[in-house]
C-alpha cells in the first residue's frame, strides 16, 4: 500500500515569525499507510515544571500559544505545544481523503504517548484541539492529570451544529484559495496585525499543503453515524466518570463553540467544583485576544490541585 502523499513546508517560510521564538522538535509517526509523518513540538518553561500540553485547532498552529506559553513560563510551568499533521511544521498529507478524525487522534497520540513519553500532564485543548485532545485524555488514562476545555467541544452528530459553524465549512469548502490568515482573523474579537496574519499563511507555501485545513470541518461529525460518532459517545461517557480535576475555560465571545460551556460543566463531575471562567473581551481564538488571562487561568488550576 503506498504511503500518505506529503508536503513539507520549506523552513523559510517561517523566518519572520519572530513573535514566536521556539525552536522545533520533531518526532516521526506512523502514517497509518506504511510511511511516517513529521510532526513538530515546541518547548518552554523550567524543565522541572508541571508540564501542559497545548493543542491548537483548525486552521492554525501551535503560533497561537505564544501568549499562554510565554506566560506559562513567568508562572513556572513547561509548556509542550504541537502542529497537528496538516498544520504549522508538522508534515501536510495533500489528499484530503487521507485526512480522518481517527487518524488526526491516533497521529497526535502516537507523537504525545509513544514519541514524547508524555504522561500525567495538563491537557489544553482548543478548537480541534479539544476534539482530538479529550479523546485522547479518555482513551488514555495514564496522559491527562488535568484537562482544560477552552473554546472546544466534542460533537457526536445527535445534535445540530450552530449556523455560523455551518456557514464556516461551507466557506471552507467553496473557497478556490484557502485564506488561512482571514479565517483565523475572523475568529478574534480584536483581529490580526498584518504580521500575525502572516504567520498563520506561513505554513502553506501552495494551495496543495492546505489539505487539513480544508479537511477538518468536514471530518466534526454531524450525523449521529458518522464514522467518529460513536467514539464520540464512548469518550463522552467516560468523561460523566471523569475523576481528575478539569477545567472549563471559555471566552465571553465565541458564537461557535458558546454553548459547550455550560454542558461540560454539568456532565464533567469535577467541572462544576472549579470557579467558573469566562475570558472576557474574547472570541474564539482566545489565545490571540486574551493569551495572558487563559494562561493564568490554567496556572491557577495547577496551583489548586498540585
Amino acid at each position: 500500500m503506498p504511503h500518505v502523499d506529503t508536503l513539507r513546508t520549506p523552513e523559510d517560510r517561517f523566518a519572520a515569525t519572530t513573535a514566536f521564538p521556539y525552536e522545533p522538535d520533531y518526532v516521526e509517526v506512523d502514517d497509518g499507510d506504511g510511511g511516517r509523518l513529521r510532526v513538530a513540538t515546541y518547548t518552554a518553561g523550567p524543565a522541572d515544571g508541571e508540564v501542559v500540553l497545548l493543542l491548537h485547532g483548525e486552521p492554525s498552529w501551535s503560533y497561537l500559544y505564544r501568549h499562554v506559553m510565554a506566560r506559562l513560563t513567568d508562572r513556572g510551568i513547561r509548556s509542550v505545544a504541537l502542529d497537528l499533521v496538516g498544520f504549522g511544521r508538522s508534515d501536510k498529507p495533500v489528499d484530503v481523503a487521507d485526512h480522518s478524525y481517527a487518524r488526526h487522534v491516533e497521529w497526535t497520540r502516537a507523537a504525545v504517548v509513544d514519541q514524547l513519553g508524555l504522561s500525567g500532564v495538563t491537557v489544553v485543548g482548543q478548537d480541534w484541539g479539544g476534539l482530538i485532545g479529550l479523546r485522547m485524555a479518555t482513551e488514555n488514562p495514564q496522559l491527562a492529570a488535568r484537562l482544560v476545555a477552552a473554546n472546544t467541544g466534542l460533537p457526536t452528530g445527535d445534535q445540530a451544529m450552530p449556523d455560523v459553524w455551518l456557514m464556516f465549512r461551507q466557506a471552507v469548502e467553496n473557497a478556490d484559495v484557502l485564506d488561512v490568515g482571514r479565517f483565523v482573523a475572523s475568529g478574534c474579537r480584536k483581529g490580526l496585525i498584518d504580521d500575525d496574519r502572516a504567520a498563520y499563511d506561513a505554513p502553506f507555501a501552495e494551495e496543495a499543503a492546505k489539505a487539513g485545513p480544508r479537511a477538518m470541518p468536514g471530518l466534526v461529525p454531524t450525523r449521529p453515524d458518522d464514522p467518529a460518532s460513536e467514539a464520540n459517545r464512548t469518550a463522552w461517557s467516560r468523561l460523566t466518570e471523569w475523576d481528575r480535576p478539569f477545567l472549563v475555560a471559555f471566552s465571553d465571545g465565541d458564537p461557535i463553540t458558546g454553548a459547550m460551556a455550560g454542558i461540560f460543566r454539568s456532565v464533567v463531575p469535577t467541572a462544576a467544583q472549579e470557579p467558573e471562567v469566562v475570558v472576557a473581551g474574547a472570541g474564539h481564538f482566545l489565545q490571540e485576544d486574551a493569551g495572558t488571562e487563559l494562561a493564568d487561568a490554567i496556572a491557577d488550576f495547577i496551583a489548586r490541585h498540585p
